[in-house]
């Protein structure tokens, strides 16, 4: 810089090349001298001017916050200390009894939790709260790669939703083969031989059930022969438990080494991926079968529509938005399936009166169709109302979480939720609440869900001697039962509601029936001597804790 300067002075003035040595050297250094201070004085106002607006938006949260009814925050640093000693929805349930249907919590100084109770107003905030909280779609992208299926903005989600929901919803639902029956026959095959090990554990087999079936959805028969398929879910469900750890730092730990451990556990999850696409390129090859052909059997919804064989090489090339999806879907799912089947089997082993007139349903829907190896489970609503209100009664999480990460959401009771507010939903509170699904609304009855018609035909007759196996009523003759839509109720949300509702819920429903009507023809769910499980826990919102690692036996029936 002190030549360029140098040449500088001297073609604007001659003279300049008689300048002392020591003048010049004082006017570079009051030159450095300038240039520093301008710096020092434009970052002081650009950090001045950062802090500033960080200090107005969270008065205008602290002034926004004020205006909704909630217990007032015991320090500085907001109910965090509370809630990490006492059960968040205790917390909520206490807080909506004495404020109302609207209730806020300090998390910290930034951050406003805003919980809804009142039915309407879940719907209305579902509708209008699109977003997902950003540590979410953090928490998955670094875990498996970045995917817009799973991005917290809605409007980055919004037509892959619109895809996916109708491949699942439209293309398989509508099809001959809602669940691939190999999966079905595999499951079994596993369970037959685990039991003769003795008792298993609940959880866990739900899990494992819930991963099968998805697996052999989305990549066919393929998954099912794929020899590192339980590596592959010890290794996805590993990954994904300590994603919100991780996800949790502002700036990636790089100086830890658990973190680095856990990239490269990351790294081996999308490579054993790969390895899963690639053998179902191998198997379409074979079999000469074209993307469309045996659809959600033998290639795959996703494969066919996202990773096309050009894309699958000797070197496993393959699109990482794809692989990401993938990955994201078969943890997302698993959790929340293999929640519904662990539910399931834990409310028929403390309810066997229902589960033995489930199998007698089963046994008399299959009467007279010509393929008994396959169950139409729309002829089983009591194994339908089961799932519902297993759902119902012990949601797969406690909350229902949205967020307005751009705009303000302004609801009709007049409530103004700032943007970047938690939006959540208590599911047990809500679903269980007395005011909307009457005094046994805690309890188990699975015949909320349906009601009864009469039937005149002597074809109805039949079904009616069915349902009589279903619930005891005066006139078996003349009386069936016909499956409720629950979802016309709006306190029914274990999949959601509004724009971000589960897009698979009809495909989740539809699968775990099929898998039950299937285990429960073959076998007898009981809880194994010696057990303690508390069908009856002291508190409903303890309900889902009772039932984590309770061991099962499966009693092979007679017939």
């Amino acid at each position: 810089m002190n030549p360029f300067l140098c040449f500088v002075l001297q073609a604007w003035n001659p003279s300049s090349c008689q300048v002392s040595s020591m003048e010049t050297s004082r006017f570079l250094r009051d030159y450095a001298v300038w240039e520093i201070n301008a710096f020092l004085w434009i970052s002081l106002i650009t950090i001045t001017y950062f802090l500033s607006y960080k200090l107005f938006k969270l008065f205008k949260l602290w002034n926004q916050a004020c205006k909704i009814p909630g217990p007032p925050s015991p320090s500085f640093y907001g109910h965090f200390t509370s809630l990490s000693k006492q059960n968040l929805t205790e917390v909520l349930s206490d807080s909506h009894e004495e404020y109302g249907s609207i209730v806020k919590l300090w998390l910290s100084p930034k951050q406003l939790l805003v919980s809804i109770k009142e039915p309407e107003i879940i719907k209305e905030m579902l509708l209008k709260a699109k977003d997902k909280l950003p540590l979410t779609g953090k928490a998955f992208n670094l875990a498996f790669g970045r995917s817009t299926l799973f991005a917290s903005s809605f409007d980055k989600v919004e037509s892959r939703r619109e895809s996916l929901a109708s491949e699942l919803n439209v293309r398989l639902l509508d099809g001959a083969n809602l669940i691939p029956t190999k999966a079905v026959d595999h499951i079994m095959a596993e369970l037959h031989q685990n039991m003769t090990e003795g008792s298993i554990n609940c959880k866990m087999t739900s899990q494992h059930m819930a991963f099968t079936l998805l697996g052999a959805t989305i990549f066919g028969d393929t998954f099912l022969s794929w020899s590192k398929s339980t590596i592959y879910e010890e290794l996805l469900m590993m990954v994904a438990k300590d994603a919100c750890f991780w996800a949790s730092y502002s700036v990636i730990p790089f100086w830890k080494q658990g973190f680095w451990r856990y990239r490269r556990l990351c790294t081996e999850l999308k490579w054993l991926t790969q390895d899963l696409f690639q053998q179902c390129s191998k198997y379409r090859q074979y079999h000469h079968m074209e993307p469309s052909a045996n659809l959600g059997m033998e290639a795959g919804v996703f494969l066919q529509d996202n990773i096309s064989l050009q894309e699958i090489n000797g070197r496993l090339n393959v699109r990482d938005e794809s692989c990401c999806t993938i990955m994201s879907l078969l943890f997302h799912g698993c959790l929340t399936t293999g929640g519904l089947i662990n539910n399931m089997l834990m409310r028929l082993v403390t309810h066997p009166e229902i589960q033995h007139k489930i199998y007698s349903e089963i046994i008399m829907a299959k009467k007279g169709l010509e393929d008994k190896a396959q169950p139409v489970v729309e002829k089983m609503p009591l194994l339908l109302a089961t799932i519902y209100e297993s759902a119902r009664v012990m949601p797969a999480g406690p909350l229902l979480q949205r967020c307005s990460l751009k705009h303000d959401l302004r609801l009709k009771s007049g409530v103004i939720v700032p943007a970047g507010a938690i939006l959540v939903v208590p599911m047990q509170l809500v679903q269980t609440d007395d005011s909307s699904r009457g005094n046994d609304a805690g309890k188990f009855n699975p015949y909320r869900f349906l009601s009864k018609t009469e039937k005149t035909s002597a074809s109805e007759n039949m079904d009616a001697s069915i349902a009589g196996h279903a619930e005891e009523h005066k006139d078996q003759r003349k009386c069936t039962f016909v499956l409720k839509d629950p979802n016309k109720n709006p306190t029914f949300l274990p999949f959601g509601s509004g724009a971000r509702a589960c897009v698979c819920q009809k495909f989740v429903i539809q699968g775990v029936a099929t898998l039950f009507a299937s285990l429960l023809e073959q076998y007898e769910v009981r809880l194994r001597s010696g057990s303690k499980t508390d069908s009856k826990p002291s508190t409903n919102y303890s309900m889902s804790q009772d039932f984590l690692s309770s061991e099962l036996v499966f009693a092979r029936r007679n017939n």
